[in-house]
């Protein structure tokens, strides 16, 4: 119930004090989101350099799988951390889940920089790997669905779906800026340096970035939406009541939640380690084409305001699933130019699908359930599908001896995803 000082508080907000309070609130959760996914993502791209580190062995591939294992494994602990959130988030408020959770993300970053190898203290070191990205995939799994619903619930009527692509934006311009530390790295240290403890850099830098990104959460504005605290826990009122929507939205989200890792997080490994002719400066050109995704995702998001969110994201879906085989074989010629312009193409389709997203997500359960709901949904997704999808194209290629069998991975999930999608109720969710 509005009381009289509130009516006399909101005299005084300007319209232009308003807009800048939105704008603040969104720039906290986009760049926040960017600061925590840079520390995640690192150790996708730097995986080649660490698996014969932590897990030696005398074929390379066997060793690149073991140490995708253990990127899968921060992905398994994510519906972990989007249960812990969830409820923070729900029952306590969107701010508190953001602030805690770049705290829970930074501290095991910077320990993996620190970490001792294979070589100086055994199987411990993989021990250590392993618990310290644990700890990160339970930060991570509460931190974007907590993100999309915090700037969705912030954005104006009939903007949701270009407000709620900030918080994509953020994650992947986090990913892009790991992806450009570590090209801007190896343009000064070589193969031997990294080897050496170059390696260490991109994760000793996540003390910087918890020092920014700590200030900047610190000035958030309070939660957008006030919730009715439910008597049942969240996850209760979830499972009884909104499972069918959390499993609909599984199927919807199936090509979205590999498509990012094994087009712009695993394809510089598969440019520079796997096909006959390897592609020059592929960490160059993952920097170049992600620049691109991120400046779609806005793009379509706007697209989705006006045109609708389902209607954008089966574009993109259906060209994903047409264009996969054919670019991938250019790809496997080892060319720059095949690598670029597939690349772009990529970027381009790939981001028809992830800016919508947001929006759709959060409008699919109630305001009081939203982070749960959510949170589970998107979290068992990319926990069983995303996370493992490096792990999951490079045995593909060991056991089929098809370096494009990926594409017939993403065509697959492709199909699945455009049908429940096409299928997906609209809701009406405040």
């Amino acid at each position: 119930m509005t009381t009289a000082n509130d009516r006399l508080d909101s005299r005084f907000i300007s319209p232009t004090d308003a807009n800048m309070n939105r704008f603040r609130s969104q720039l906290a959760g986009a760049i926040g989101s960017l600061l925590e996914w840079y520390d995640f993502a690192i150790f996708g791209f730097l995986a080649p350099i660490m698996g014969p580190l932590f897990f030696p062995h005398e074929d390379p591939i066997v060793a690149l799988i073991q140490t995708y294992g253990v990127f899968a494994a921060g992905y398994l602990m994510r519906p972990i951390g989007g249960l812990v959130f969830g409820y923070v988030a729900d029952r306590i408020g969107r701010t508190h889940a953001l602030r805690w959770s770049i705290a829970a993300m930074a501290v095991p970053t910077v320990l993996v920089g620190l970490l001792p190898t294979y070589a100086q203290v055994g199987v411990w070191s993989a021990a250590m790997l392993i618990l310290l990205r644990l700890i990160q995939g339970v930060s991570v799994g509460g931190e974007l669905v907590t993100s999309v619903t915090f700037l969705v619930e912030s954005a104006p009527q009939g903007r949701r779906g270009f407000y709620g692509s900030w918080a994509f934006f953020g994650a992947v311009g986090g990913i892009l800026l790991g992806s450009g530390v570590v090209a801007f790295i190896e343009l000064f240290i070589d193969n031997a340096g990294m080897t050496a403890g170059g390696w260490r850099i991109p994760f000793l830098l996540g003390l910087v970035i918890f020092l920014f990104g700590n200030w900047l959460r610190s000035a958030l504005a309070a939660d957008p939406v006030k919730t009715t605290v439910a008597e049942s826990m969240p996850i209760k009122i979830v499972l009884t009541q909104h499972l069918g929507s959390v499993f609909h939205l599984i199927a919807a989200m199936l090509l979205f939640s590999i498509s990012f890792y094994i087009l712009f997080v695993w394809m510089p490994t598969y440019q520079s380690k796997i096909i006959p002719n390897p592609v020059a400066h592929a960490m160059v050109i993952n920097t170049v084409t992600m620049a691109l995704m991120l400046m779609m995702i806005p793009i379509a998001g706007w697209l989705a305001d006006k045109f609708g969110f389902r209607r954008v994201m089966l574009l993109g879906i259906g060209l994903t699933g047409i264009l996969a085989y054919p670019l991938f074989l250019w790809i496997d010629t080892g060319t720059l130019i095949a690598a670029l312009v597939a690349g772009l193409l990529f970027a381009v389709i790939t981001g028809l699908v992830q800016g919508p997203m947001p929006a759709l997500l959060a409008q699919t359960f109630p305001a009081n359930i939203r982070n749960t709901g959510v949170g589970l949904a998107y979290n068992v997704t990319l926990a069983v599908f995303g996370g493992t999808a490096p792990m999951v194209c490079t045995w593909l290629i060991k056991d089929s001896h098809n370096i494009a069998a990926p594409a017939y991975y993403l065509a697959a999930l492709a199909a699945i995803s455009f049908v429940a999608m096409a299928t997906l109720k609209d809701h009406n969710h405040t």
